[in-house]
């Protein structure tokens, strides 16, 4: 049994980058009426600062279309759309981290598309167009959200260029191109406007240095560095409907955050926020691994350490509202979403809610455990017991917490194979496609992780807390003082009230 003492005293702040932004599908799912109730109730249960996605600029959200007028092609910029989008984030106290792209298709210079809903990946035909329309879009976010409120929006350039099938020919050259005309255009409406890139994917870390090589060769804007990061290995079977991968160790996700970070220190640009703008274990949307408690905790340790290396890691996706690889299929089809459809909170959601938990002082953190205090006196753990085998695995760990009163109420929440497991449930059920109003019922009532509680007292000062991990189990512990006003009531005691027959 591992026996952890926890120091009384925090050493150092234990920062919620993890919540600075969150993935979604296109852009134009915003206008779905379950995209929304996804995203209030993520907003109210864990409340992300931003949300990026693709397709702000794609044929679907309409911003860009060309008319004839006497005889010449000329743009028009529709913005219906886009502001019933963006006014639905704002609302929900959320902001858009803007992506400038897709290409429009009557802008584009090749018919290569990606996705079911067909993303244009080809550079403009006409680079003073694309300018206009950066610059006319940009010029509409202030006019109608105000200077100040779109100052707080970062704008990147594209999405993982420097692979084919966003990028035609994952063309390092032209991507630079397209970067310096974006980012320029962006500046020309408000020189404090905030612009980076280059949005890649890993395996191509070259692409960081050379691209702030080229910003500052050229005295190219460039405000943050934006990367990808997922930890899936090559796929060991593809179906019609799933797509199946073994995952790398979390230290490889985190080993991706430092070597990036110290790129850019090296760089022109030392100082530059970096940006994770996607991560997750599997970069499939149809990968079962996504609907599991394995996937809860893979992710807790990466939101327990990769604030330490970047100034944000956007987990992608909020929501299985997604449309990457046509319409999904079946409730459960290993979309990214942390909500599955019918508003159902898969296992990694509630890892989630349990790190919107936890405090700013950082008592105690190793590769399966983080420990905090909240500023009204609580005392809040996080431990996870990732299995990534098939075998079962289960742990003992004994807390020694020090603790300010002797009266002790202890709450703990889990999440393993049996509880919060809704993915479970749905196998036992017979992988029902379209379930019934009745099984919805059911998957929702299993949805919620396992609540424990009990109250102790303190000895010493210590409290001495054995803790149980089964397979692939995260668990929230929050442990308060409990003010006991048993000995206020006149009447029966406990041992008088067992012996009535009620």
């Amino acid at each position: 049994m591992k026996v952890v003492k926890i120091p009384r005293h925090g050493y150092e702040k234990f920062q919620d980058k993890w919540r600075f932004c969150v993935g979604t599908g296109r852009l134009g799912l915003a206008l779905q009426k379950e995209y929304i109730d996804h995203l209030k109730f993520v907003q109210q249960k864990i409340s992300f600062q931003y949300i990026r996605g693709h397709g702000l600029l794609s044929d679907d959200v309409g911003i860009y279309r060309e008319v004839e007028v006497a005889g010449e092609m000329r743009p028009f910029y529709n913005f219906t759309y886009i502001d019933r989008i963006i006014d639905s984030y704002l609302s929900l106290n959320i902001r858009p981290f803007i992506e400038l792209g897709f290409m429009p298709s009557a802008l584009a210079s090749g018919d290569q598309t990606v996705f079911y809903w067909k993303g244009n990946v080809t550079p403009p035909k006409d680079y003073n167009k694309w300018r206009d329309l950066i610059v006319a879009v940009i010029s509409h976010f202030i006019q109608r959200y105000g200077i100040e409120e779109v100052r707080k929006w970062p704008f990147e350039v594209w999405n993982e260029p420097n692979l084919e099938v966003f990028w035609k020919g994952a063309d390092k050259q032209e991507y630079f191109k397209l970067y310096e005309v974006t980012a320029r255009a962006v500046k020309s409406v408000d020189s404090h406007l905030k612009v980076g890139g280059p949005a890649i994917c890993g395996g191509s870390d070259d692409w960081i240095v050379d691209f702030l090589n080229f910003c500052g060769e050229r005295d190219v804007p460039v405000d943050f560095v934006s990367r990808h990061a997922y930890t899936s290995k090559a796929p060991h079977k593809v179906t019609f409907e799933h797509y199946y991968q073994e995952l790398h160790p979390p230290e490889e996700m985190i080993e991706q955050f430092r070597s990036v970070r110290n790129l850019i220190r090296q760089s022109p640009f030392p100082h530059l926020p970096l940006h994770i703008t996607e991560y997750n274990t599997s970069y499939s949307p149809i990968n079962p691994i996504h609907d599991t408690p394995l996937n809860a905790a893979y992710i807790a340790r990466i939101l327990s350490e990769g604030g330490d290396y970047v100034d944000s890691f956007s987990y992608w996706t909020f929501s299985d509202v997604f449309e990457e690889m046509d319409v999904p299929k079946s409730l459960f089809h290993g979309g990214f979403g942390l909500v599955a459809f019918h508003l159902i909170p898969k296992p990694t959601f509630h890892v989630f809610t349990f790190f919107r938990a936890l405090g700013e002082e950082l008592l105690y953190r190793d590769s399966e455990m983080i420990i905090t205090k909240r500023k009204d006196g609580a005392i809040v753990a996080i431990l996870w017991n990732l299995v990534m085998g098939k075998e079962e695995c289960e742990r003992t760990i004994q807390l020694d917490i020090p603790v300010p009163f002797s009266n002790i109420f202890i709450k703990r929440q889990i999440v393993n194979e049996q509880h919060g497991n809704v993915w479970r449930v749905w196998r036992q059920m017979g992988r029902p496609r379209f379930p019934s109003q009745k099984q919805i019922e059911t998957l929702k009532q299993i949805a919620h992780p396992h609540i424990l509680t009990e109250c102790k007292k303190g000895l010493n000062g210590i409290v001495q807390l054995p803790v149980v991990l089964t397979k692939n189990e995260v668990t929230l512990i929050e442990i308060e003082c409990m003010s006991d006003d048993t000995e206020s009531y006149v009447g029966l005691d406990d041992s008088e009230i067992a012996s009535y027959p009620l």
